[in-house]
Parts: structure tokens; C-alpha cells; sequence
């Protein structure tokens, strides 16, 4: 098991502080290890929470809704769907009563693409923690929001 503080050769002036550096820490490590495993599939993280929001709707979704279900909510939301769609994984479909309005939906290819993730062997980053713990931390995270 990892020691946050000696990773960093730090120490805090107190628990709350190094609690919060430390969930900076990690979450710029479950960042990179997401970049590494997405990388050979030629998307980003945030590209796959796309993809992944447009599965589980299971009909075109307008932008603004997609921007809402974001994880990381992003100002660059427009950019990442317009690479998706040069990667023929989502397509624009245009609404004939509003010509200010535009759906996105998942292309086969798009599908095809989530099934071929699903089957790669990813590491469980939580495999340290029992489903107890990992229940426990995720309240805590809830109750610091």
C-alpha cells in the first residue's frame, strides 16, 4: 500500500490539508493511468464518457444534455464531439424544427468501439480497497461536496 507523504517526500500541517493534496495526487494518477489505457483506442477519457452517455441514453441526445452528464464537465465539449465525429463514432443529426438544435448519436462504429474497450484487460485501481472501503470512500467524497 502506497504512503501519499513519502511519495511526495512531504509532510502537512495537518490531516485536512494532506487529505486534500492527496486526493489531487491521486486524481492526477487515475488521470494519467486513463490516458495510457485509452491511448491505444485513439480516444481520450473524456471522449469514451461521451460515447458511453450516448450508449445508455439509447436515443440522440441534445449537446447541452451531453455536456450536463459529463464527469469532467467541459468547455470543450463541442471539440471532443467534433473529433469523434472525424472518427465516424458519433454522427450530427440535424432538427427539422429547430435549426439551432442538433442531436448526437452513436454510430455503430461508436458501439463497436465500446464493445472492443470492454474486453481489454484493464487494471482495477481499486483492487487494494474491499467494496466496504470503496462504499466508505465514496461517501466521504459525497459528504466533502
Amino acid at each position: 500500500m502506497g504512503d501519499f507523504s513519502k511519495d511526495i517526500n512531504s509532510t502537512f500541517p495537518n490531516q485536512k490539508v494532506k487529505a486534500m493534496l492527496n486526493i489531487l495526487y491521486t486524481a492526477n494518477w487515475i488521470n494519467s493511468y486513463q490516458a495510457a489505457f485509452f491511448k491505444p483506442f485513439k480516444i481520450s477519457s473524456q471522449q469514451y464518457n461521451i460515447l458511453r452517455i450516448l450508449k445508455g441514453a439509447g436515443q440522440p441526445l441534445k449537446v447541452q444534455t451531453i455536456k450536463e452528464r459529463m464527469i469532467e464537465r467541459s468547455p470543450n465539449a463541442t471539440r471532443l464531439m467534433d473529433k469523434l465525429s472525424s472518427k465516424h463514432l458519433i454522427e450530427r443529426i440535424a432538427c427539422p424544427n429547430d435549426r439551432r438544435v442538433v442531436h448526437i448519436n452513436i454510430t455503430e462504429e461508436g458501439l463497436n468501439l465500446l464493445e472492443e474497450i470492454s474486453k481489454a484487460d484493464r487494471k482495477n485501481i481499486f483492487q487494494n480497497l474491499t467494496e466496504e472501503e470503496a462504499s466508505q470512500l465514496s461517501d466521504l467524497l459525497d459528504k466533502m461536496r
